[in-house]
């Protein structure tokens, strides 16, 4: 026990100076992350709607979107299935059990997720091209090929998170302890 005080010390003495050191023999590349250099790269939208920019756009525009920027080469026409998984429908989430195909309608908790997540990642192979108002159209063409909104309804930072999604006292966080 009372090596341990004086073994403490020492290495504390030795972490502060040996950073100190560290510090002054680095080759002084890159700068200082500012709160603007941050900002940019946060662009996480929460349930809530806390988030989402400005910006709009109806199931209308979205529906020419969905071709125009490729959409329907992987998720086929009117977001029906294709390549990649439907967009649009509802099938059963029990039948055939964890391989069904879990779309906005049937599984989706929260409408902002929508959002964020073809903000974020669509469209493949092209990320982040997309403008807020060719967001909120994609979103209302897909919202609104799902029965969730009327089809002349303007999707907005003010509209998008008052969607209420079907699955949204369902859903199960799939792995809780991750949060």
């Amino acid at each position: 026990m009372s090596i341990c005080k004086p073994l403490a010390a020492a290495l504390f003495v030795g972490f502060a100076f040996g950073s100190a050191a560290y510090a002054a023999n680095t080759p002084g590349l890159g700068k200082p992350v500012t709160e603007s250099d941050i900002k940019a790269w946060d662009i996480t939208v929460l349930p809530d709607g806390t988030g989402l920019p400005p910006g709009s756009g109806t199931a209308e525009q979205g529906a020419k979107l969905f071709v125009a920027k490729g959409c329907n080469q992987c998720h086929g026409d009117g977001a029906k299935g294709g390549r990649a998984n439907m967009l649009i429908g509802s099938p059963s989430l029990t039948e055939p059990g964890i391989s069904a195909n879990k779309t906005i309608a049937n599984f989706w908790g929260q409408p902002t997720t929508l959002f964020d997540y073809i903000r974020r990642a669509m469209p493949w192979p092209t990320p982040e091209t997309l403008s807020n108002d060719e967001v909120y159209a994609l979103c209302a063409y897909l919202f609104a090929g799902n029965n969730l909104i009327p089809k002349d309804e303007v999707m907005d930072a003010q509209t998008l998170p008052k969607i209420k999604m079907p699955n949204r006292h369902n859903f199960i966080i799939k792995f809780p302890d991750r949060i």
